[in-house]
């Protein structure tokens, strides 16, 4: 692996990272909710009365930033090395674990681990040594 120090964009990663902290926080603040992105999907999925609005919101939010982004002259091209069916195996991959950790990648890892959720500190490091594992497996031991 390398790291192409020309692109490299601390600046827009510290300004995301800050935006994403103060919206997390916000959210936890102001309404009391984690912005896990499969608890707020979740939610839609089982709707219950005066809880809908800010979920639709939250997920509007998600579709919408980049096509802002997009308009403010940011080039996002996203480059997956993965066929259609590997994304989709990844997916439900992803969508088994969130259900077996209780709760998602962001849930855990931003908003559980920023309040010191033993339980999310356990999750994080788990998916986190999984990924790594992924990794070198893939492309160490199997050579793809």
């Amino acid at each position: 692996m390398t790291i192409d120090w020309n692109a490299f964009t601390p600046w827009s990663a510290l300004g995301g990272g800050l935006l994403i902290g103060i919206g997390v926080a916000m959210l936890l603040l102001v309404d009391g909710r984690i912005a896990g992105i499969s608890g707020v999907v979740g939610g839609l999925l089982r709707p219950r009365a005066g809880d809908v609005g800010w979920r639709i919101a939250f997920v509007a939010g998600l579709v919408v930033a980049p096509l802002v982004a997009a308009l403010a002259g940011q080039s996002m091209v996203p480059h997956i090395d993965a066929s259609f069916v590997i994304v989709a195996l990844a997916g439900v991959a992803v969508g088994i674990g969130t259900r077996y950790g209780a709760g998602c990648t962001s849930g855990h890892g931003i908003c559980g681990v920023a309040r010191l959720s033993p339980r999310s500190l356990v999750a994080t490091a788990t998916f986190m040594a999984a990924g790594f594992a992924t990794v070198f497996i893939v492309r160490h031991v199997l050579g793809a």
